[in-house]
């Protein structure tokens, strides 16, 4: 799914829709409370992209602590707290940067989600673009 629009966003909405990206949200929650308070309507271009950076950000959280969780119950069981140590050791080492493997990782597609946003395409992961494409407003 690669969605054009016909009219084409203002240079403050690409920039708005990069930086929400970047504040993993943040930027374009407030956003949406300026909008509530204006009683703006947000173009489609615009939800699409606050929504899918708010739902990737929690998505990273939920997904950080279900881990953590499975890993701290793992740890107890003998002989797979060794390997579950190393998987984790592993994944977390410093590679590029100081940052780790699942750092780089997220980075690299927020930095994607931030380009195409700011070249002001509708950027596409898959799941999650089709989710929020169905469930905003046109």
């Amino acid at each position: 799914m690669y969605r054009t629009n016909s009219s084409q966003p203002s240079m403050i909405e690409r920039i708005v829709a990069a930086l929400t990206y970047l504040t993993m949200g943040f930027a374009g929650f407030i956003w949406l409370i300026l909008g509530l308070f204006t009683k703006a309507n947000l173009k489609h271009f615009m939800q699409y992209h606050i929504f899918q950076s708010i739902f990737i950000s929690i998505t990273l959280v939920l997904l950080s602590y279900i881990i953590s969780f499975l890993t701290n119950i793992l740890s107890f069981i003998p002989l797979i707290n060794k390997l579950v140590a190393q998987i984790t050791f592993l994944l977390n080492m410093p590679i590029l940067f100081d940052y780790s493997l699942i750092q780089t990782g997220i980075y690299i597609v927020l930095i994607y989600l931030a380009i195409t946003s700011f070249m002001g395409r509708y950027s596409y992961i898959p799941w999650v673009s089709e989710i929020i494409d169905q469930n905003i407003s046109r």
